[in-house]
């Protein structure tokens, strides 16, 4: 790998962490400048290895998505891996393979690129929920795609 693609990664890989850090001091409604010891102005809210990336092309969106009382998402996957932060209320979970967990408000997740979502739902059905996805690609590719009806759940409609 070129010295120009491992520095444009590390560029990548420090815009991410200050982007989670700050969205993180920004939704428990910290000050920038406030004076606290530095044990409580920052702390490791969720670390993971991602995928092997094209340095040369990296983006990363941020996605706000609202969940309403009991609403889901049909089932869908993300050419790109994504990794949630829970805002406000619970999120549950699952990716085929894995088992359906449930993610409350300061807690974060990861999905590797092209898992098949099968559950993103309000884990409340009487409040609402909130959650950020960091979005890291290297290609242009649509954020979300539908799965096809074979790989959909039983009992799920399109």
């Amino acid at each position: 790998m070129s010295f120009h693609r491992k520095w444009i990664g590390v560029a990548a890989a420090i815009l991410c962490t200050g982007l989670v850090a700050a969205h993180f001091a920004w939704s428990q409604g910290a000050a920038p400048n406030a004076r606290s010891g530095s044990q409580d102005r920052a702390r490791i809210v969720f670390s993971q290895p991602l995928p092997k990336l094209d340095g040369g092309h990296l983006k990363v969106t941020l996605v706000e998505v609202r969940y309403g009382p009991g609403e889901a998402s049909l089932p869908h996957s993300h050419p790109c891996a994504v990794i949630g932060y829970v805002v406000e209320g619970a999120i549950r979970t699952q990716v085929k393979g894995e088992p359906e967990m449930t993610y409350k408000a300061g807690e974060s997740f990861y999905e590797a690129p092209n898992g098949v979502h099968l559950v993103s739902a309000n884990a409340s059905a009487t409040e609402p929920a909130k959650l950020v996805a960091y979005l890291i690609c290297d290609h242009d590719t649509p954020l979300s795609v539908d799965v096809s009806e074979s790989i959909r759940p039983k009992g799920v409609a399109r």
